[in-house]
């Protein structure tokens, strides 16, 4: 009888696996191009995040003015913010946005959409059923 290594095993199944099943995740979460013209701070592709979380640009538009403290304005695909907002800073937001606004709770998937029951926000997930109020109030155009 002949004796195999747990973790060589493991490595050679992981391995053998097809490529597209090992990969955990289809939903990469979108990061902004920024950049800075004078004292403005321009968000390059706020229409391709929102294409990319299924949201309107708007929501995201409003989100991001309101956590930031400033005022902008949409120039066609991009974002026009006043004042100099650090990268990091500009990410965060993005990223807490699709957190709160995106992501299921229950199973993490972005196959979600927005609906308003009553007077009261929530996020409904398309691919496992869940409804969650959400925190806070967002703009809807």
């Amino acid at each position: 009888m002949q004796k195999y290594e747990y973790h060589k095993l493991l490595d050679r199944a992981v391995e053998a696996l097809p490529k597209e099943i090992v990969v955990k995740e289809r939903f990469q979460m979108p990061q902004g191009i920024i950049f800075h013209e004078g004292n403005t701070t321009i968000l390059k592709n706020i229409g391709e995040i929102a294409d990319r979380v299924n949201r309107e640009v708007g929501q995201i538009f409003s989100y991001l003015l309101k956590e930031l403290g400033t005022a902008g304005e949409i120039d066609g695909d991009r974002a026009i913010f006043q004042g100099k907002i650090p990268e990091s800073r500009m990410q965060e937001c993005i990223k807490r946005y699709v957190k709160r606004y995106v992501l299921c709770r229950e199973c993490g998937r972005p196959d979600t959409k927005l609906i308003k029951k009553n007077r009261t926000l929530l996020l409904k997930c398309e691919a496992c059923g869940a409804i969650h109020p959400v925190a806070g109030k967002i703009k809807r155009e």
